[in-house]
């Protein structure tokens, strides 16, 4: 199976060179560049990618609220932010707004494409280790914890809040399984249910709600 992508950056080298790096590979195909945010909505709507690579900062319209949109109306389509540096405030903002990842624009062809993959997936933290650094960082910055949605967490059992909790924390399915002495086919079972219960997407927006709402806080906070 093919999977079709759509370039969002105002610089036309990055959706050019992108576009090169991801038609070298059988499994990939661009099918679309946009220009600014209101161009990748429209081109989204459209041609229905699998994968939109999106840039943060772009004119008429930017990548955040592009990438509102996007996941609002086409809730099946998986956007991967681009970004020139990883603590990024509006890389956060993204995330909030239903990015499923991001990615830095100087990572190799490989990265690139296999990024593509992995999102396309549906398993959506590219990098945990950066993603986990940048979520708690800015869920510090921006204050106290927003008070936990009573419902929703509510309806987690003792294990699902602790399997979300290892999560946010960036870890596999395969390192929480280990560390909870349990088979990797629980947790995914456990993360599926995770993501059903409290209505997220992915296991990124599972992390940004784990910190939101304080089930996990940001180290020394």
């Amino acid at each position: 199976m093919t999977i079709r992508v759509v370039i969002a950056d105002d610089q036309m080298m990055v959706r050019q060179g992108f576009t090169v790096l991801l038609n070298t590979h059988p499994d990939i195909e661009v099918v679309g560049q946009a220009v600014d945010g209101l161009d990748a909505v429209a081109q989204v709507t459209r041609s229905r990618p699998d994968v939109v690579l999106m840039d943060i900062r772009m004119p008429e319209l930017g990548g955040i609220e592009a990438t509102r949109r996007i996941t609002a109306d086409l809730p099946e389509v998986r956007v991967l932010v681009l970004t020139t540096f990883d603590l990024d405030e509006y890389v956060y903002e993204a995330l909030r707004a239903g990015a499923s990842g991001f990615l830095l624009k100087d990572a190799s062809a490989d990265q690139l494409a296999d990024a593509v993959r992995v999102v396309a997936s549906g398993d959506a933290l590219l990098s945990p280790g950066v993603t986990r650094r940048l979520i708690a960082e800015f869920s510090r910055i921006s204050g106290s914890p927003r008070p936990p949605e009573r419902e929703r967490v509510g309806s987690l059992t003792e294990r699902e809040t602790e399997v979300l909790a290892l999560i946010a924390q960036g870890l596999s399915n395969a390192e929480i399984a280990e560390q909870l002495v349990v088979a990797e086919q629980t947790v995914k079972t456990h993360v599926s249910r995770i993501l059903v219960k409290l209505g997220l997407r992915d296991r990124t927006q599972a992390a940004v709600f784990a910190y939101e709402t304080g089930i996990v806080r940001p180290a020394g906070y």
